[in-house]
């Protein structure tokens, strides 16, 4: 076993991850601007997804960087068709919805799509008794990358009102492969300075002592 010679951080350092944590932000369509991302901030966005915590060390991760505006087209009409079921189910809020733009396919640089694949090797250590840790391991790969984007000081905006089996087939991943993440990524013209659903009042933000127990 080698010595516990890994890498200290200072209080300084710890600072400056609490202010881009606290300053992240998910960024729609439109506050991307037109300008291409070096491939060196694509690099050490998704390096910092590979170097997220997987249960079992398992990494069980697949991501597909998307700059192809013919692919992206195909899926921003995913998003279309989802997009009009979903104004059904928040017909009471419609115009609130309608005003909110919710993704940034074609507008962003470019689209990262990040899939779950199941080992297919056997059992992996840790996921005995919870399978979904698996699915959890590929969560803690995009909030790697979220960070990562931010202290960039690039833009990056999860799509979720998609069809994951029709993005699936548009990318041309393997059958076994599930959908955790549709990714736009860009440079924006700004960041608010709180979350954009908060400023809008669509959801308030939750009380520390709703959320905390202690026993």
């Amino acid at each position: 076993m080698e010595a516990l010679d890994g890498k200290l951080f200072t209080p300084e350092e710890a600072a400056v991850l609490q202010e881009v944590i606290l300053h992240r932000r998910d960024v729609r369509g439109n506050r991307f601007v037109d300008r291409l991302l070096e491939p060196a901030a694509i690099d050490q966005i998704i390096t910092a997804g590979l170097h997220a915590p997987s249960v079992g060390f398992s990494q069980p991760w697949e991501f597909v960087i998307i700059t192809d505006r013919g692919v992206r087209g195909k899926v921003r009409d995913s998003f279309d068709e989802a997009n009009a079921a979903a104004t059904q189910i928040f017909s009471e809020r419609d115009q609130e919805y309608c005003r909110l733009k919710l993704e940034g396919i074609l507008e962003s640089a470019v689209n990262i799509a990040v899939f779950y694949k199941p080992n297919k090797n056997g059992t992996v250590l840790g996921q005995t008794s919870m399978p979904e840790v698996g699915l959890y391991s590929v969560v803690c790969a995009v909030q790697n990358m979220w960070l990562m984007a931010r202290a960039l000081n690039i833009g990056l905006g999860w799509v979720s009102i998609l069809d994951p089996e029709k993005v699936k087939g548009i990318v041309g991943a393997a059958a076994e492969s599930k959908l955790v993440a549709y990714l736009c990524v860009g440079y924006t013209d700004g960041f608010y300075a709180s979350p954009e659903l908060e400023l809008l009042e669509w959801e308030r933000r939750k009380d520390r002592d709703s959320v905390i127990r202690k026993i």
